[in-house]
């Protein structure tokens, strides 16, 4: 009878064990699985996606106030100390050139310093200008959302896309500018607008870049009141767009 009671007890004590080594196995696992899962620190602050419209409406005049205030607010102390203001002191920089069809004119460019962003800045001077005859923003987002937000190459905090241009999208494109627009804003992108009300669409513009491109929790639009004041503007929503202690964006309008 005794013999039997240790041949249970041996049997019980090994079943108990081997329980207990399962279990502490399966917690190992997950918390491997979690850790590896845990999000990573950002590398970069923000993401930027400037896109440009050169569509018929832009003429050489136009283009270059364009391409000279982007690379003036690049140079410009008070954006420099927006880039910096984040935790990471740094951001990510690509530039599109959208009419008929998006071009990526500058490259994923990472900026940390004055050195680096007036590198871009010149980069941006000597760029050729791209033509073409319709303003076909949705194509425009939908080249953003495949080929640029998916290839960022360093970990941003952000993303933002900054959308400017004179016109309603005219492409009648099979996928509108808000839908498109609406996938950005599910991955956790946000889309400012600087509508340049100038021409026909004057009084009309801002409100379908708010209805139409504006998107995300933190999202934007800040008219350009004609091409001649596309420099100050752009600035201005370089410095809202990169800073980390903006209190009220709106506050910029106009």
């Amino acid at each position: 009878m005794l013999v039997r009671t240790w041949t249970l007890s041996r049997s019980l004590l090994a079943s108990t064990m081997l329980a207990v080594s399962t279990a502490l196995v399966l917690s190992s696992a997950a918390w491997s699985g979690d850790a590896a899962q845990a999000p990573q620190d950002p590398e970069v602050d923000t993401a930027l996606v400037v896109s440009v419209d050169v569509s018929n409406s832009v003429d050489e005049r136009r283009y270059q106030l364009q391409m000279e205030g982007i690379a003036a607010a690049l140079e410009d102390d008070g954006v420099l100390d927006a880039v910096l203001s984040g935790p990471t002191g740094g951001i990510a920089f690509a530039m599109v050139s959208w009419a008929d069809k998006p071009k990526t004119t500058i490259p994923w460019s990472v900026i940390r310093n004055k050195d680096e962003a007036k590198a871009v800045a010149a980069r941006i001077r000597k760029l050729p200008r791209e033509g073409g005859e319709f303003t076909c923003l949705a194509g425009m987002l939908r080249n953003v959302a495949d080929k640029l937000v998916t290839q960022i190459p360093v970990r941003p905090g952000r993303i933002v896309v900054d959308v400017s241009g004179d016109g309603a999208d005219n492409c009648n494109a099979t996928q509108p500018a808000a839908s498109v627009r609406d996938e950005l804003v599910q991955d956790g992108v946000t889309i400012n607008g600087l509508p340049i009300l100038e021409g026909d669409q004057k009084a009309t513009l801002e409100k379908w870049y708010t209805d139409n491109v504006k998107g995300g929790p933190s999202g934007f639009v800040l008219p350009a009141m004609g091409f001649d004041d596309f420099p100050r503007a752009i600035r201005q929503k370089f410095i809202f767009e990169m800073s980390w202690d903006v209190p009220n964006r709106d506050a910029g309008r106009g």
